[in-house]
């Protein structure tokens, strides 16, 4: 590393407007005054993605970085380049996460160290790695390099906490069957603006949980105690299962037991061991897809009693209540705000 070290430490005080970054979602810093830099970087990262201490290895001239930044769905979106530099989330940044998510890491060009909850592992061109938001974490890119991320929301992969602490700042390259196949699909992911925008947002959501979801339990295979692993694969059906029937209103704990041939204990016992809990587990989830669907088009036409029927709310008020104290507002006020008459606006 050569060159004055320059390091941007995070404040509190954030402007919307990011010098360089366009309504598009890209920044390209060599725009920007090279004093300007190492902020315009820091804050495009810390609005749009991830909230890090970032080190530059090279002087404020020769500082180069070009971010896309963009979301599918719940998921967001980073694709970079840049010259030397290493980001650190402190365990003061990990604690403020309220937000907690798994971030996936497609190293496209140069090598990227990576290190979390106490080792690290070189990742080159060609592989990935996962690590999560609610621990610290580094990432030292020591030359020029091309890297892609993805921020995937914890609830919404529904993986065991300590099955992601095993696989967490692990390279997963050609060694795993499933990695290749991820590595190219994701990266087509970040790539496409088509993929990323409009109705097709929503379809590659669920192929993209289930397809990291399979990175992960592929690389712990043979290296989980065999009782550990059937549980937490037993878990992940278990919620699959139970995504696929949520529209179900007589989907219940006997109903998904059976389904996998356990009792309604030992079903209760896989997924308290996942930190889940079932009840309410369906239920953030049907307030999820109400909520989705009450923004989008089919809130326009169906009522909102008829919605929450949909995704298993048969009583209109119980719904009501269950979604504002979820989000804070009742359906209908959340309805509104994406469905506003030209009187309104």
């Amino acid at each position: 590393m050569e060159g004055t070290r320059h390091r941007a430490v995070v404040s509190s005080g954030l402007v919307r407007a990011v010098p360089g970054i366009g309504r598009s979602g890209m920044l390209n810093a060599s725009v920007v005054a090279p004093p300007e830099r190492e902020d315009a970087i820091r804050r495009a990262l810390w609005e749009s993605f991830s909230r890090v201490d970032i080190d530059h290895h090279t002087s404020q001239v020769d500082i180069a970085a070009r971010m896309a930044l963009g979301t599918v769905g719940p998921m967001k979106v980073c694709s970079a380049q840049g010259t030397p530099v290493s980001l650190r989330r402190t365990q003061r940044l990990a604690s403020e996460d309220h937000e907690p998510a798994v971030f996936l890491g497609l190293q496209v060009t140069g090598t990227n160290l990576v290190g979390q909850h106490g080792r690290q592992c070189l990742v080159g061109p060609g592989s990935l790695v996962v690590f999560e938001s609610t621990a610290p974490y580094t990432l030292r890119f020591e030359q020029s390099f091309g890297y892609l991320s993805l921020r995937i929301p914890r609830e919404a992969l529904a993986l065991p906490e300590r099955m992601l602490r095993k696989v967490a700042a692990v390279t997963l390259g050609p060694g795993n069957p499933t990695a290749p196949l991820a590595f190219t699909y994701f990266s087509q992911l970040a790539a496409s603006e088509e993929l990323r925008a409009g109705t097709y947002a929503e379809s590659v959501v669920g192929p993209s949980v289930e397809l990291l979801r399979a990175v992960v339990t592929s690389q712990l295979g043979d290296t989980a105690p065999a009782g550990a692993a059937s549980d937490e694969l037993l878990g992940l059906r278990i919620t699959q299962y139970v995504r696929a029937h949520l529209a179900d209103s007589g989907l219940s704990a006997p109903r998904i037991a059976a389904a996998h041939g356990i009792s309604v204990r030992h079903l209760y016992n896989v997924l308290s061991r996942s930190g889940i809990s079932l009840g309410d587990w369906i239920r953030s989830r049907r307030l999820a897809e109400c909520r989705q669907e009450l923004a989008g088009p089919y809130g326009r036409v169906h009522t909102i009693a008829g919605i929450g029927r949909r995704w298993g709310f048969m009583d209109a008020t119980h719904f009501s209540k269950a979604f504002k104290q979820a989000y804070g507002m009742s359906p209908r006020v959340w309805r509104d705000l994406h469905h506003r008459t030209p009187s309104h606006r």
